[in-house]
């Protein structure tokens, strides 16, 4: 199908909720995409941080397969392999003791907002506890995850949501501490920041929140759902500061592009919150996307990715602060592992256009003046080095437009 036949029938049978760029892609091989005339495009944001072993993976791509020729669902009412052993690789890698598997991120912020609630209406504190989240964060679009969202422009065609949700500022104790009653029962929030700009969280921020969940015996979720994975350079962002949470929550590079997500829970939280009939899901945990998941855990550490992580983070921090040194247009470099974030002083989503339609080069937003770099974790020195020649002389492009105009 060309290109624009199949951009207009999109536009005749899909919702129009995403402004797409005018791309198709038809095929994708390690960490290149390739459109339908077969032009080649670098791609350094992993189809929003999910396609962590790249694409194009056998060793995944076999996995599937298998499990398709043999059974991909029958429900929960019912064991299956695949899960079983997913679930303990899962819980060992986060050193966590009960697993839950959803579909979506968003489905797994659903699931550890009830165990948060669970666990007070458990503890008698009837039903006006209080949650805890985190100003300019983001957890989801389902009404539950879009409560915990601290961005109004998210939040505001769809209100009232859940009640009882207050917002602290990220990275300022004394805002959370301000927040804290006896009705709370959980503070939820990203260990870095994803949508919201790239912004990591302190090592005595982080360490205090726990501090206050742990006196009030309120819950500490914390959403890993982009920065986990390996992205950190950590197989999940809180074993680098050595902050443990009551709940987590996975998804995105989990089935490195196979739906499936996860919440989990440990010491509390894992045995006395939910019960059976608590909550629930029709496809969650099927053979099929937990025979993928079991195979994405086996690969990450048989190739060791957090630490592949860890040596080309430094070099991809080391290239970004010259080209923040050359470029007028770059305010503020954050971020850590493979997920970092350029702040421009003007609307970046011009530059993201450029250098994908220009460069061929696969850029994501976070916010509107943040790019986020998320590659796939298998990139090398090479494609950092590609991909920092091509967004130069993107910005240079966009800078020359502006002043021309």
């Amino acid at each position: 199908m060309e290109k624009q036949q199949c951009m207009e029938r999109a536009g005749q049978s899909l919702y129009h909720i995403y402004n797409r760029f005018p791309v198709v892609f038809d095929r994708g091989e390690g960490v290149y995409l390739y459109d339908t005339d077969g032009v080649q495009y670098l791609d350094f944001g992993a189809g929003i941080a999910v396609m962590g072993l790249g694409y194009g993976c056998k060793e995944l791509n076999d996995a599937v397969k298998e499990q398709v020729d043999k059974l991909y669902h029958t429900s929960n009412l019912f064991y299956n392999e695949p899960a079983i052993r997913a679930a303990e690789k899962l819980k060992a890698a986060a050193q966590m003791d009960r697993v839950f598997f959803t579909n979506s991120g968003t489905e797994a912020v659903e699931g550890a907002l009830k165990v948060a609630k669970r666990y007070a209406c458990n503890k008698g504190m009837g039903t006006d506890y209080e949650i805890i989240a985190m100003k300019h964060s983001f957890h989801g679009r389902s009404l539950g995850a879009l409560s915990v969202t601290g961005n109004d422009h998210y939040q505001e065609p769809f209100a009232p949501l859940i009640p009882n949700i207050k917002f602290a500022e990220f990275n300022d104790l004394d805002s959370v501490k301000a927040l804290f009653s006896e009705k709370t029962c959980a503070v939820i929030m990203e260990t870095i920041q994803g949508e919201g700009g790239i912004y990591p969280a302190d090592q005595e921020f982080l360490k205090g929140v726990r501090a206050l969940c742990d006196k009030q015996d309120a819950l500490l979720i914390l959403d890993e759902i982009q920065c986990g994975m390996g992205r950190s350079g950590h197989m999940f962002a809180w074993q680098k500061y050595g902050v443990k949470p009551d709940v987590m929550t996975v998804a995105k590079a989990l089935g490195n592009g196979v739906p499936i997500g996860a919440f989990l829970a440990s010491g509390k939280a894992a045995f006395s919150a939910l019960a059976p009939g608590d909550h629930g899901t029709t496809y969650g945990g099927n053979p099929l996307v937990c025979a993928a998941a079991e195979r994405v855990l086996d690969l990450f550490e048989d190739w060791k990715l957090a630490d592949h992580v860890n040596e080309i983070g430094i070099y991809l921090w080391e290239q970004l602060e010259r080209l923040k040194d050359r470029c007028d247009g770059i305010t503020a470099h954050r971020g850590c592992g493979l997920i970092q974030g350029l702040e421009f002083s003007a609307p970046a989503g011009p530059v993201v256009k450029e250098a994908l339609l220009e460069q061929h080069l696969v850029l994501i937003s976070a916010g509107s003046n943040v790019i986020r770099f998320v590659p796939p974790l298998i990139i090398e020195r090479e494609h950092v080095d590609e991909m920092v020649q091509k967004l130069e002389a993107a910005i240079r492009a966009v800078e020359k437009s502006a002043a021309e105009a």
